[in-house]
């Protein structure tokens, strides 16, 4: 007979933002837009999935769901007992569009583990072998790391281990995500990226990542604007995903930060005070928006949320 400290658990994972910019593979920023999952563990070893919304025609509905390869290696890192499982998934986070789906997806597995073992998230030290757990799955902490911990996050790999930093962002700073209607694979954007850079362009990131948290924290739009400028990877991204890189370039040239997000081809604005009616407006003037959504998002700041059904 199974014994689970709970049965039936909830998580709720936001949606994530890497790179912010110049941050390549290192920054992420959670944002208010959530995937929220359900599981209830069986005494069998059947696999029932629902999947409502976003990857409902596409994703599997068996053992190889990415949240299930995730809540499998999670529990025999939390010591659970073999058993089936009843998942039910609403999922809103677009796919392969530039907002950690993925690696939402792996801090849920892993989440749901937790919780059915009956960890305490609310404890950092639970957080952190969450994180640790996933970020091996995802093999790169920049997205899962906001998922875990909310707010803007620094990663890196020291030896075995992820690290992270967590970094305050002011109340003020509003984002928008603008969706298109096409797809980009992170791993065509990466087959892009050359194998050297030109000095210049590396010293420009370093030090325009070096303002971000400065930024962030004080809703400073000016060093906003500065701080996410970027030399690294979106220059070679763009034939990728034009479209992507014309809105970024017009949004900028508007005076507002914009990055590609992630891998794209997702757009990301970011300011400090709500400036959804400028963006609508000067978008409506100079883009065609007919192949756009545009979506106002708070930054999450709590992370991924665990509770017991």
């Amino acid at each position: 007979m199974m014994v689970f400290a709970a049965s039936r658990v909830r998580v709720d994972v936001p949606a994530t933002s890497a790179n912010l910019g110049p941050g390549f593979d290192a920054c992420g920023l959670a944002l208010g837009f959530y995937d929220t999952i359900y599981v209830e563990a069986l005494p069998t070893q059947s696999v029932d999935i629902e999947i409502i919304g976003e990857g409902a025609d596409t994703l599997p509905r068996d053992e190889r769901h990415l949240i299930v390869k995730a809540l499998r290696a999670a529990a025999e890192e939390f010591d659970l007992p073999e058993f089936g499982l009843r998942m039910k998934a609403y999922n809103r986070i677009p796919q392969s569009r530039g907002m950690g789906s993925s690696a939402s997806a792996i801090v849920a597995g892993v989440s749901l583990a937790a919780g059915l073992a009956g960890l305490d998230s609310t404890q950092r030290e639970i957080r952190d072998a969450i994180f640790q757990v996933a970020a091996r799955i995802e093999g790169h902490p920049d997205n899962v790391a906001p998922a875990v911990y909310g707010g803007m996050t620094v990663s890196w790999k020291s030896g075995q281990d992820f690290r992270t930093q967590i970094y305050p962002v002011h109340k003020d700073i509003h984002a928008w995500i603008f969706i298109p209607n096409f797809e980009l694979s992170t791993e065509e954007a990466r087959k892009v990226l050359p194998s050297t850079v030109p000095y210049a362009d590396a010293l420009t990131n370093v030090s325009r990542v070096a303002l971000l948290p400065a930024a962030m924290a004080n809703a400073d739009n000016d060093l906003l604007f500065e701080a996410t400028e970027d030399t690294l990877h979106q220059p070679y991204r763009a034939p990728l995903m034009q479209a992507s890189a014309d809105l970024m370039t017009f949004l900028r040239s508007q005076g507002y930060a914009s990055t590609i997000s992630g891998a794209g081809p997702c757009v990301l604005a970011l300011h400090a005070s709500d400036a959804t009616d400028s963006l609508h407006n000067i978008t409506a003037r100079g883009v065609d928006m007919s192949h756009w959504h545009m979506v106002h998002l708070s930054v999450d700041r709590s992370g991924v949320q665990i509770s017991a059904e």
